[in-house]
Order: structure tokens, then C-alpha cells, then sequence
């Protein structure tokens, strides 16, 4: 990794939507729900968020979230729908950093819930393209 400044970051990023996960979500957020699209969408602006104090600059820290969950994913053993899932909420998540890195928290927060309550069931892989701007999830 070339970036070790924005490694602390991350990994604050990575507690706090842990935190915000287990207490609105319990273990749910743990499986293929709807709570764990809202997880990996909210991961990705967290990681934005928090890089972005580093690197002052919103296409830089999206590139790096886009760079450290794709590895996360690369390296989980996850079946290859899963991976499919969650590599498209966290693009959502970094499409949703982009529009709204300047608002507050906790309207970021009630965006991506609603976003999250209206998540796309996925069965295949291809149904991804039918939810190009919807979080998706596989059970629930």
C-alpha cells in the first residue's frame, strides 16, 4: 500500500459502521440482508469520509475506498453472487459519497436507510443490471 496515512482512517471508518451496524441492525447486518447492503454502502462513505481529512480531494479518497473494499472482497470467501452484492453496494455507497460528502451525518444516515429498505432482491448475477442505482441484497 502506498497511502499508510490513510490506513488509520480506514480501519476508524471500518469500526464506526460496525458500531452503527450492531446497534441498529443487531447480527442481521451479518448475512445477506437488506441490513447488509446498508453496511457496505455506509462502510464506503465512512472510508470516503474519513480519507477524504487525508486527502482533501472526493475523487481521491473514492478512489482509495474503491481500491481497499475491492481487495476486501477479492480476499473473502464469499460465493460469487455475494461478491457480486457487495462489490455493488460499495460502489452505491461511493456514488452516494460523491453527492452528499458535504451534508451531515444523519442525513447521509436516513438516505441510505430509505435506500436501504427499498434494496432490489437479486437471485442471479445478471440482476444487477436491472438495480444500477438501488442497494441489492440476495436473502432475507
Amino acid at each position: 500500500m502506498r497511502r499508510p496515512l490513510l490506513i488509520r482512517p480506514t480501519l476508524q471508518a471500518t469500526k464506526q459502521t460496525m458500531k452503527i451496524c450492531d446497534s441498529l441492525y443487531g447480527k442481521a447486518h451479518h448475512k445477506n440482508g437488506k441490513a447488509n447492503a446498508f453496511r457496505h454502502a455506509l462502510w464506503n462513505i465512512e472510508i470516503c469520509k474519513k480519507s477524504f481529512g487525508v486527502t482533501k480531494n472526493v475523487d481521491k479518497s473514492i478512489y482509495w475506498a474503491k481500491k481497499i473494499t475491492d481487495l476486501h472482497e477479492k480476499m473473502a470467501p464469499n460465493a460469487r453472487l455475494e461478491t457480486a452484492m457487495d462489490l455493488h453496494n460499495n460502489e452505491i455507497g461511493r456514488i452516494l459519497f460523491k453527492s452528499f460528502f458535504d451534508q451531515n451525518e444523519s442525513l447521509i444516515m436516513d438516505f441510505i436507510e430509505k435506500k436501504a429498505q427499498k434494496a432490489q432482491k437479486l437471485t442471479k448475477i445478471e440482476d444487477i443490471e436491472n438495480c444500477k442505482n438501488e442497494l441489492v441484497y440476495i436473502s432475507d
